[in-house]
């Protein structure tokens, strides 16, 4: 029964491809009488024409870029590329210009510190009913400036004034005049320097000092945001490269592809004239034509997307010339076949990763906070003092005895009053009480009491200590607790930001070896490509292959072309992003970033 049944099976099978095949037969060589019959010349002008002149066109088509005169090419090879972008990238000149203004408030800081000229010249006119008027000249002048060692400061005085008033020459002469009238003046000059010295609190450091610190280390935060800024460029730049490189060899190879394409369909053409093929060859091989035209026009707008990439990446200016031209890359991409050593790779970016430096600067930001804050917990004892050296002359020159009367005013009025009163032998004698000069280190105006100041007895000094004890100073406490919890989460981040670039390391050495070893994938697949089309080739001219099967092979090969172009691009932007990861881009790039001033 099983044999029967597939006997039956077998003969229907025949049955079934001897029709099918004499249809196919018949088919053809009806598409051939009909290809050889004569026609007119009106349906030869509808039917044969249009068709040839579409193909035609087809095969002239050419693919621009839109915006890109592609007759103006400009080489540019990588290094090339990365230093217009250190000039010109837009982001990199933000990163550095705030780098630029962290050291303008590093400098405004340190400008507490710079000494400070004070000059304060006066005039007093004095008048009283009755009495003449009197002038009074002032010129004080100092010069102040803080100690940033120590947390101290200072002020170096030279006083002078000139004084007519009597009250005022009673104060600078310690109660007593100088002068013999209203009228005569007091010169006195005072040259000394004051001083206050921290002893505990603010003596190693003050609200000033942390200011500065901190800035130092924002300063060199700035530094490595600029240079994590600048390697992401760089990288940027590195991928957008080879991305061109890859979208040009696509380009260049789907090209290839199209042209043999069209050589395949002026072969068929040159074959049915001959009558050696159907009209229905033409239809096959324009669908394959025209398949890959579409590939060709995507691998244009590839081409233009990865030039447009890089363009914005090297160029400064949006209205610039270069974006009507055409950037031609003309380095090649790089291969090693050795692997890449992860262990190395680890230790290089513990070490060099910018974003691991800024949190080591936090820290250290961080142990100067809890440093000031547990000094602000301390007493306060400062020490204060002043040397003084003054000095004091009489305008005028020095005159002899001056007789002054014993009695004058109300005095005078109550002994003439007296006297009417008692007998001649008891009355009060008017008299003239002698008065010697001045001493003549006393005389001489201005320039002698500049002189009186360099006398031994000109010297003053004053020494004082001064308490202070905050009772619970719970700001102080508070803030040093605040900072101790900050450094607790500042240590987590650090942890967790380590782990972060030992993971995106690995999987960039990962990538590295990936792609290694699809470079070498890729170069085997081309070579049996090739094998294979060869052999191909071979079978259809001989008859024993079709244009579907050729075509495949065509493809298969430019595929695989594909691949490596792919592959050897991939490889170079993956040690590009292993450059990233471990932040070696500037020395593997042979560049030198110079670091910002820190004005010690």
């Amino acid at each position: 029964m099983y044999f029967t049944t597939r006997k039956f099976f077998i003969f229907i099978g025949l049955v079934f491809f001897f029709f099918s095949t004499g249809n196919s037969v018949e088919a053809q060589e009806t598409t051939q009488i009909a290809k050889v019959s004569v026609v007119s010349k009106e349906e030869s002008a509808e039917k044969e024409p249009a068709p040839k002149k579409e193909i035609s066109a087809e095969m002239n088509r050419t693919f621009t870029r839109v915006g890109v005169d592609q007759t103006q090419t400009e080489p540019l090879t990588l290094n090339e590329a990365i230093r217009r972008a250190l000039e010109n990238n837009n982001q990199i000149e933000v990163a550095r210009d705030d780098v630029r203004y962290q050291e303008t408030q590093l400098r405004s800081f340190l400008g507490f510190y710079d000494p400070v000229v004070n000059v304060t010249p006066n005039y007093t006119r004095n008048s009283t009913t009755g009495s003449e008027p009197t002038n009074d000249f002032r010129v004080n002048s100092n010069v102040t400036k803080s100690i940033r060692q120590t947390g101290g400061n200072y002020s170096v005085f030279f006083n002078n004034s000139r004084t007519e008033n009597r009250f005022a020459q009673a104060q600078l002469s310690s109660g007593s005049t100088l002068g013999e009238s209203s009228t005569s003046a007091i010169n006195s000059s005072n040259l000394g320097i004051q001083f206050n010295q921290p002893l505990l609190r603010n003596f190693r450091i003050d609200s000033q000092r942390r200011l500065i610190r901190i800035q130092r280390k924002r300063l060199q935060q700035s530094d490595a945001d600029f240079r994590r800024q600048t390697i992401e460029i760089i990288s940027q730049v590195q991928r957008s490269y080879w991305d061109l490189v890859f979208a040009l060899r696509d380009l260049q190879n789907r090209n290839a592809n199209l042209n043999l394409s069209r050589e395949n369909l002026r072969q068929i053409e040159a074959r049915i004239e001959a009558g050696a093929s159907a009209p229905l060859a033409r239809a096959e091989v324009a669908t394959e034509l025209a398949n890959r035209e579409a590939d060709v026009l995507i691998a244009t707008q590839q081409v233009a997307t990865a030039e447009n990439s890089l363009k914005t990446l090297i160029l400064r200016n949006p209205n610039a010339p270069e974006w009507n031209e055409s950037l031609v890359p003309t380095d090649q991409p790089a291969f090693s076949m050795e692997p890449v050593d992860l262990n190395i790779a680890l230790q290089e970016a513990v070490q060099n990763r910018t974003e691991l430096r800024r949190l080591r600067l936090q820290k250290e930001i961080n142990a100067i906070d809890i440093e000031y804050f547990r000094d602000q917990t301390k007493p306060q004892i400062d020490l204060t003092g002043s040397i003084s050296l003054n000095g004091l002359a009489q305008s005028g020159n020095q005159n002899g005895v001056l007789l002054v009367p014993q009695f004058t005013g109300n005095d005078e009025i109550l002994r003439q009053r007296l006297n009417t009163l008692l007998p001649l032998d008891q009355q009060i004698p008017a008299r003239d009480i002698p008065i010697p000069p001045p001493p003549s280190y006393l005389v001489g105006g201005y320039n002698q009491a500049l002189r009186n100041i360099l006398r031994t007895d000109a010297p003053n000094y004053t020494v004082g200590v001064t308490f202070s004890f905050p009772i619970g100073n719970q700001t102080a406490r508070a803030n040093l607790a605040g900072a101790r919890f900050l450094q607790e989460q500042n240590n987590a981040q650090l942890r967790s930001q380590e782990q972060n670039v030992i993971a995106e390391v690995r999987n960039a050495v990962q990538a590295v070896e990936t792609a290694r070893q699809r470079v070498l994938t890729a170069r085997r697949a081309i070579e049996n490509a090739e094998i294979q089309l060869e052999g191909e080739r071979r079978l259809f001219e001989v008859g024993r292959s079709t244009n579907f099967l050729l075509f495949q092979r065509e493809n298969t090969l430019a595929n695989a072309r594909n691949s490596l172009i792919r592959a050897e691009t991939d490889y170079n932007k993956a040690l590009a992003d292993l450059q990233r990861a471990t932040s070696t881009t500037f020395r593997v790039n042979n560049i030198e970033v110079e670091s910002p001033t820190d004005n010690q």
